[in-house]
């Protein structure tokens, strides 16, 4: 049957839609229908029709959808979004465990992708800062009195801004004083800085990081998995 010989990519093409579109609307919106994840799961269990090997199909997506519990609790534990957490969910039933070009695509290998890309703003925070520190700009003024180490953990982990947009702040006032604030930011219910000339840590949804490492595990494979390899 030619569908059954392109199911895989088939199932490829409506994750990477899914994807797409996803992170299209959370970087516009920053907020994604929940009727998209419907849509893609009422597809997914569509597709179980038009496979000859049910029994392994199903053991396949029972397996992957394991992932479940596991980005359930991330996300209540403010690390990522709902809406994330039902990506991943959606994702693993759409595209379970099966292999292209030798490596097994697996939603946790999304999952774990996702993170390694997360910290990659880092990079970034740390980059503009060298440029205003090699500028001799005080980026750091009004927060003289915070120590070394925090001032240090900033550079890595924000920027100052100016007009801060789709940002969340990591400094408070403390009566008359400025103080860094690093304490987590849940996903969910967060509020977006809207203070001028303050520092702020990026809020690139993470719905781009899950994009992004779905793409490179179909390319590349378990990014972790592959680093530990080369080293061998």
């Amino acid at each position: 049957m030619v569908l059954e010989g392109n199911m895989d990519d088939i199932r490829i093409i409506l994750a990477l839609s899914m994807l797409g579109y996803a992170t299209y609307s959370d970087l516009k919106n920053r907020e994604i229908n929940n009727f998209l994840w419907a849509i893609f799961g009422g597809i997914s269990i569509v597709l179980i029709f038009f496979t000859s090997d049910v029994v392994h199909l199903l053991t396949n997506m029972g397996v992957s959808l394991i992932i479940a519990p596991v980005v359930i609790v991330i996300w209540r534990l403010g690390f990522f979004g709902g809406a994330d957490a039902f990506g991943l969910i959606v994702l693993a039933s759409l595209v379970p465990e099966f292999s292209v070009s030798n490596g097994m695509i697996t939603p946790f290998t999304t999952l774990t992708n996702s993170i390694i890309f997360s910290v990659s703003p880092i990079i970034f925070n740390i980059s503009r800062n060298l440029v205003s520190l090699v500028k001799h700009q005080n980026i750091f003024d009004g927060l003289e009195a915070e120590t070394m180490r925090n001032k240090v953990f900033a550079l890595f982990l924000g920027y100052r801004a100016k007009n801060p947009k789709f940002c969340f702040a990591i400094e408070k006032h403390d009566g008359m004083k400025r103080k860094f604030d690093f304490s987590l930011k849940n996903a969910d219910n967060a509020e977006f800085c809207s203070s001028q000339d303050t520092w702020v840590t990026p809020g690139i949804p993470y719905m781009v990081y899950i994009t992004f490492g779905f793409i490179v595990q179909l390319g590349y494979g378990d990014a972790i998995f592959n680093f530990f390899k080369a080293l061998h």
